[in-house]
């Protein structure tokens, strides 16, 4: 009787490690919240395929795309401006609202050394017309003050985020 005892609290003691060790090997971090424009990191890897898209990749004035510049490229009335026109151009789509979809779609673009914008391209999104809705807005944005490397104006890649929410 006490060894079949001991039996039974050794096989109950199996599964009780098992998930302790499970959630201590589990690390859970929040996603990282975006505020504001930001310059796309440089990619360090290159591969034959890189290699071709750093070659092409080119702003509209023929010139090289930097992904970190000394000045950053600003929009028109600074951060002030930005939200002002996202909040006067940008409209929830009607299927994200009745699907009762929020989050933030992060797009990608160039500034152009003229100030126009170009390449804009959806980097993560979250669907039901609100990637639709982010790209079209930022491809219809006024141009902004370009990138400045080294004292010359310079075409530069940003990563916006813009976010959806219910109110």
């Amino acid at each position: 009787m006490k060894n079949n005892m001991l039996k039974f609290r050794s096989m109950a003691l199996i599964p009780a490690l098992g998930l302790m060790l499970l959630s201590t090997a589990c690390e859970i971090s929040p996603e990282e919240e975006l505020e504001g424009p930001t310059q796309v990191e440089a990619k360090q890897s290159i591969g034959p395929s890189n290699l071709t898209a750093r070659v092409n990749d080119v702003g509209k004035d023929g010139k090289e795309v930097f992904d970190v510049t000394e000045v950053q490229p600003l929009p028109p009335g600074g951060m002030q401006g930005w939200n002002t026109y996202l909040s006067s151009n940008l409209s929830y789509p009607s299927q994200a609202r009745e699907m009762g979809i929020e989050g933030t779609v992060i797009v990608v673009f160039l500034v152009n050394s003229d100030g126009s914008v170009s390449n804009v391209e959806i980097l993560r999104g979250i669907g039901a017309g609100c990637d639709a809705e982010a790209l079209r807005v930022v491809e219809n944005s006024p141009n902004w003050t370009p990138a400045q490397q080294k004292g010359q104006v310079v075409n530069s890649r940003m990563r916006l985020p813009v976010r959806f929410k219910l109110s």
